[in-house]
């Protein structure tokens, strides 16, 4: 019996669904679930045919062995939900706790409508800050009232529990990343709820005594999406010249690109617990290293910035993405 959880470390788009993908391959989950708050999170997974970006479905649905589910502290938009099943084929695999929150269009127009959610907060307008709100207030909806989710519905903390109970090896997968967690982010340019591995722990009804590993994700070149603040970042045009553009999966804004942050990355892994780390994007750190599969394959350049990001988060880095394709990762897990 295993349970990891993976999260992400800086402010969203460290390729936390690249790590979890090639994770879930190597380790043979029976389920993977998914925490977070909602569809304003995407999540990109690369294969060397495709390219799949995601919001409600698991980004471990490229996995095909495991069962999918949606925790009961998510956010479900019924309308994203059922195109990504329809257009992933996994209808048949994938179950929605009972208990999660919906969102209605209602919330959407509020999300979009409101100045401070949409110009100065800079949310994804995707409604996931007023549903939250009526969830609180105890005025929202739960999946278990939607017709349309109906072929879905199940107790997700159980199957998750029972699965570990027969010693099979279950992932928890977070969204967003640390940095805009309502709680330890940068408040008030954050999200609607924490992001951190214990809520996402609680989300999907799995105590804490149950945790056996937390993978953090961090980016060798943080980015951010939306308003806030963001101590290390660079002009546009230098990270142009590096050769660094990237947009965001929901709402394709161009993402604002900064240096390693030593001092956010030691908070992150000592709020997540960190056990584990996984560096991504090493090939922006020097492009030799692009698509390297084994550690020594690694320039100086390379390794230095690995044992740097080591100090700063105080555990060990075991898996190293060289690329977006799930093949281009190195994997030191299990090495001794």
């Amino acid at each position: 019996m295993t349970c990891t959880v993976i999260v992400g470390g800086f402010f969203g788009d460290e390729g936390k669904g690249k790590i979890v993908a090639h994770v879930a391959y190597q380790d043979d989950p029976s389920i993977i679930s998914r925490g977070g708050v909602g569809p304003n999170a995407g999540h990109t997974v690369k294969t060397a045919e495709k390219e799949f970006g995601v919001r409600m479905v698991p980004s471990g649905f490229i996995y095909p062995d495991a069962k999918l589910c949606i925790g009961s502290g998510v956010l479900v938009d019924p309308r994203v939900f059922l195109n990504e099943v329809g257009a992933l084929g996994v209808g048949t695999r994938i179950f929605v706790d009972k208990r999660c929150g919906i969102i209605e269009e209602e919330h959407i127009a509020r999300d979009k409508g409101s100045a401070h959610l949409s110009k100065t907060i800079g949310s994804t307008g995707t409604g996931c800050g007023p549903a939250n709100s009526d969830r609180v207030l105890r005025l929202s909806r739960q999946a278990k009232d939607v017709p349309e989710l109906a072929d879905y519905i199940t107790d997700v903390p159980l199957m998750l529990n029972t699965a570990l109970d027969d010693g099979e090896t279950v992932l928890l997968e977070g969204s967003q990343g640390f940095g805009i967690s309502l709680y330890y982010g940068t408040y008030p340019y954050v999200t609607s709820k924490d992001t951190s591995a214990s809520q996402i722990a609680a989300d999907n009804g799995v105590g804490p005594t149950r945790i056996d590993d937390v993978i953090v994700v961090f980016k060798a070149y943080p980015t951010r999406v939306g308003e806030g603040p963001f101590e290390t970042e660079m002009p546009r045009e230098v990270s142009h010249k590096l050769g660094i553009e990237e947009f965001g999966t929901v709402t394709h804004r161009e993402r604002r690109i900064g240096t390693w942050d030593g001092e956010m990355a030691r908070y992150s892994a000592m709020i997540n617990g960190c056990t584990q780390a996984a560096i991504t994007g090493i090939d922006h750190v020097d492009s030799a290293c692009y698509g390297a599969t084994e550690y020594s394959q690694l320039s100086k350049k390379a390794k230095d910035f690995i044992k740097m990001a080591e100090d700063d988060i105080g555990v060990p880095v075991t898996l190293i993405s060289t690329g977006p394709e799930i093949t281009q990762t190195i994997d030191l897990r299990y090495e001794v």
